[in-house]
């Protein structure tokens, strides 16, 4: 199987060139095309009821689209319903967290839970993360470019929740409001903010989807008009 990253970084896709019998998993509705070779099969995103609901928890699908080469060789595009870019993880039995929403494909054992807390929801960080384990490919998407930053042991690093995609587990995190205050924090246009501590690799992407959003709200049509 192999997978060339195309038309980034702004609006990238991913092209998976199987052969007979390979099989790759993807988030539902992200493919945009396919060989008449490739079969698509919906499952649930976990093991088991448990299995699924932490993939709800984590801000992914709870079913998962399962391509398969039945019928020879094929090609599969595929594309995340934001306009970004798509990077490529190879694990090695390894652990990413992922901030919800980022993970776009992997290969069909890759393990995907959820990791939160109450606290974080009720104090409305949002920081409900997937957990992706195991070995091979993983591909994740971002809002705008994705870039990383590596830190040594004990390095001290702050991102906007809103900027993070993923980042290597065992790192140490915590939740902050950007500035001293809640009032200080509304007023500086700034939120909710991630403090990291190394070692481990932070990725980040360029745009917050949730500020574009908010941006487009005054020109938008009111109810009244």
């Amino acid at each position: 199987m192999n997978f060339t990253i195309e038309n980034g970084p702004v609006y990238a896709s991913l092209r998976v060139d199987m052969q007979q019998g390979e099989r790759f998993r993807a988030e539902p509705g992200a493919m945009l095309s396919m060989t008449p070779t490739i079969e698509l099969e919906t499952k649930s995103a976990g093991k088991g009821l448990l299995g699924t609901l932490k993939a709800a928890v984590g801000g992914e699908s709870i079913f998962a689209s399962m391509y398969t080469a039945a019928h020879g060789p094929g090609e599969l595009y595929l594309a995340p319903s934001a306009p970004g870019d798509i990077m490529q993880l190879d694990l090695n039995n390894e652990t990413i967290l992922a901030y919800g929403g980022a993970y776009l494909a992997g290969r069909p054992d890759l393990t995907i839970s959820a990791r939160g807390s109450i606290k974080s929801l009720v104090a409305g960080t949002d920081l409900f993360l997937s957990v992706l384990s195991g070995s091979g490919p993983l591909f994740l998407n971002g809002f705008g470019a994705i870039y990383k930053k590596t830190l040594g042991p004990g390095e001290p690093y702050v991102v906007d929740t809103g900027h993070i995609v993923a980042f290597t587990d065992g790192m140490q995190y915590s939740i902050k409001t950007a500035a001293k205050g809640l009032f200080s924090s509304f007023a500086s246009g700034e939120g909710l903010v991630c403090m990291f501590s190394g070692p481990g690799t932070i990725w980040m992407q360029t745009r917050n989807i949730r500020h574009f959003a908010q941006s487009l709200i005054p020109f938008l049509p009111s109810s009244g008009s």
